[in-house]
């Protein structure tokens, strides 16, 4: 798995982008579309054809793997939830990102050797520790702790919406009324979730604690995804979520030390340490490695279509395993929020084309 085997390509080689690296631990889908990279020369679009029928004859095998990584993702709602419910969100999450950084820094080793990361870098990832694995999994498991599992996973869904956000307002990327409105409709549909329904609750002031934390998901979310696009420049996908992995692990194990919570594990069932080691090792490593296979074989395109299932299956697992009962205005704005960010995708994907096909013109 070398460097342009994961699927991405340094920003170095691609002129336009608003791409962030593969990338798996948590779910965003606006990081995955279309690199917006200059049309192949009339004597490269014979290659570039090949390697388009290359990715649309990808083996079974490849659909499969991105369906389980989904269902992954979906099932690490349920089991941070179950972990949360037997010991502290910070040893948790120290552990989850332990089991993590070993397995990833092993699969760097093996395919990239070791890592010799610049000041540059260091300081590169260590933003990225602190906002996608730090800051995020204090948010995540914190509000796992008061909120359902599935529709804390309809929140996040929204995502996608809020890096398009932020991609316009910071980095002037091209907004259509297509995408705007479906950042609108994700949006609204997020608020219905959020206040199960009643909007008027949050003029009122009613919104609990768990529900922001969930959405602060989102906005670090967007913020890791804005770092990460720095550091694609020098590293791999697997190095960069390696080393973001190790920098947040440091920083939540500092936190749980100081906490006293680290080794608080004795009275954790076995239902805990099985939450726990999922989390680190399907949720996590696993679910990276396959996500950034699909990326490689049949485009980020494609492979972010399966990201939409992640919500659907953390509801379907919440219902299933920890008998959550969520009512039909939270399902049909985790829809509206699913609907919307399919829109935002889809019109983000046109708005490349479109930037694409000027510089042909050029």
């Amino acid at each position: 798995m070398s460097r342009h085997s994961l699927g991405c390509r340094p920003e170095s080689q691609t002129r336009h982008t608003h791409e962030k690296s593969c990338h798996a631990p948590f779910i965003d889908t606006s990081s995955r579309l279309p690199i917006l990279s200059p049309q192949p020369r009339s004597r490269d679009r014979g290659n570039s054809l090949t390697a388009a029928a290359e990715r649309a004859r990808a083996s079974p095998t490849t659909y499969l793997k991105l369906l389980a990584t989904a269902l992954v993702w979906g099932a690490t709602w349920i089991a941070g939830r179950v972990a949360v419910s037997e010991a502290s969100p910070l040893a948790v999450a120290s552990w989850r990102f332990l089991l993590a950084a070993l397995v990833l820094g092993m699969l760097v080793v093996i395919h990239e050797g070791w890592p010799r990361w610049s000041l540059k870098e260091w300081l590169t990832l260590g933003a990225l520790g602190a906002s996608g694995i730090f800051l995020y999994n204090l948010c995540f498991l914190y509000g796992l702790r008061v909120i359902e599992a599935g529709r804390g996973a309809l929140v996040v869904a929204l995502t996608p919406a809020v890096v398009a956000v932020g991609d316009w307002l910071l980095f002037r990327a091209p907004m259509s009324p297509m995408k705007a409105a479906g950042i609108a409709l994700a949006m609204f549909g997020c608020l219905l979730v959020v206040t199960n329904g009643d909007p008027r609750l949050l003029l009122a002031g009613e919104v609990g604690l768990g529900e922001w934390l969930i959405i602060g998901c989102s906005v670090l979310w967007a913020v890791y995804t804005f770092v990460g696009r720095r550091g694609t420049r020098s590293l791999s996908p697997l190095a960069m979520t390696f080393g973001a992995s190790l920098t947040g692990w440091g920083m939540l194990t500092i936190a749980a030390l100081l906490q006293g919570s680290l080794f608080v594990l004795t009275e954790i069932t076995w239902r805990g340490l099985s939450a726990i080691m999922f989390l680190g090792l399907f949720g996590t490593a696993l679910a990276f490695t396959w996500y950034a296979e699909a990326v490689q074989r049949i485009g980020a395109t494609r492979s972010a279509a399966f990201i939409n299932l992640v919500p659907v299956s953390a509801v379907i697992f919440g219902t299933l395993l920890l008998d959550e009962r969520l009512g039909v205005v939270v399902l049909f704005g985790g829809t509206l929020v699913i609907a919307g960010v399919v829109i935002t995708n889809h019109a983000g994907a046109r708005l490349a084309t479109g930037v694409i096909s000027k510089e042909k013109i050029q």
